[in-house]
């Protein structure tokens, strides 16, 4: 559009008012200045828009046509102000978070309940989907958060990293378990070579934490049960179906009650960060929020 848009809103005025004068008033602007206007919008487009009579002026066939396209247009303009003003208002805006499905579970959503009763009218999006895929899109700036684990792969230049707690994985089995695997094999038994090793799958990303961890200390499972979530390992592990790796933050109950018991390593696995991750130059509104209420 070469003309100036000041341009078609006098044009636009002038046909809903019909009147030079009542639309001078309007736009806080001389007569001679919006008889000008037209005038220059005329010669630029080649025709005529208004015929003029003592009464006022009146759009002919062509401004007829023109007056419509210009009116859808300062329409749209007229709706994008309101949503602005109702974003204003209520605090409306839309968040893009990546998670995995454990950290989505146990502890992305204690902090959105606490964030949604603050902003109740904020859009979220979840995308649930492996860490990787995560700060792939936070990178490509499709996400506009990302709750990740730092020990799992290092974050490129660009990404902040905002720290939530540490935790730290485990083996765990039943008291049950355990004593029928001694029954079985003997006290001296080593359970890694003999039990029924449960694990994320190997696309995980906690998955390969664990197995560059044993592959480290000499560890190689010989019978090895893959599960897609740490739900199911959890929940397998409490009905005796074997020994799972496991977030301890994730069965303190468990361990509490005496559900399940800790199968020690001779190394402990390294602790992880887990933490929200976030281009500090692709913020909006919805992030900034919520990064100070998560605090």
């Amino acid at each position: 559009m070469e003309q100036a848009l000041s341009s078609y809103k006098v044009f636009f005025e002038v046909a809903k008012s019909g009147n030079i004068s009542k639309a001078a008033k309007k736009l806080y602007i001389s007569q001679p200045a919006i008889s000008k206007s037209i005038v220059k919008l005329e010669e630029h487009l080649g025709v005529k828009l208004f015929s003029r009579n003592s009464r006022g002026v009146h759009l002919t066939a062509e401004g007829e046509i023109l007056f419509n396209h210009v009116s859808e247009a300062f329409d749209y303009i007229d709706r994008g102000e309101d949503e602005l003003k109702r974003l204003r208002e209520f605090n409306i805006g839309h968040l893009r978070i990546g998670v995995s499905n454990t950290l989505c579970r146990y502890i992305l959503i204690p902090y959105l309940k606490e964030f949604l009763i603050k902003y109740p009218h904020m859009k979220i999006t979840i995308e649930n989907q492996a860490t990787a895929k995560t700060i792939q899109k936070l990178e490509q700036k499709k996400l506009d958060l990302g709750l990740v684990g730092m020990g799992s792969m290092p974050l490129k230049h660009g990404l902040k990293f905002s720290t939530v707690m540490e935790i730290e994985d485990i083996f765990v089995a039943t008291p049950e378990y355990l004593k029928n695997l001694y029954l079985r094999e003997g006290r001296e038994t080593d359970i890694f070579e003999t039990a029924n090793i449960m694990l994320l799958d190997k696309e995980n990303l906690t998955r390969r934490f664990i197995d560059d961890h044993l592959k480290e200390i000499g560890v190689v499972p010989r019978q090895v049960l893959e599960i897609s979530t740490m739900d199911l390992l959890i929940e397998f592990a409490k009905i005796s179906l074997g020994v799972a790796a496991v977030i301890k933050e994730f069965v303190l109950k468990e361990l509490h009650e005496g559900t399940l018991v800790q199968v020690p390593l001779k190394t402990p696995v390294k602790k992880r960060t887990i933490g929200f991750a976030y281009d500090e130059n692709n913020a909006n509104s919805a992030l900034e929020a919520f990064l100070k209420s998560a605090k």
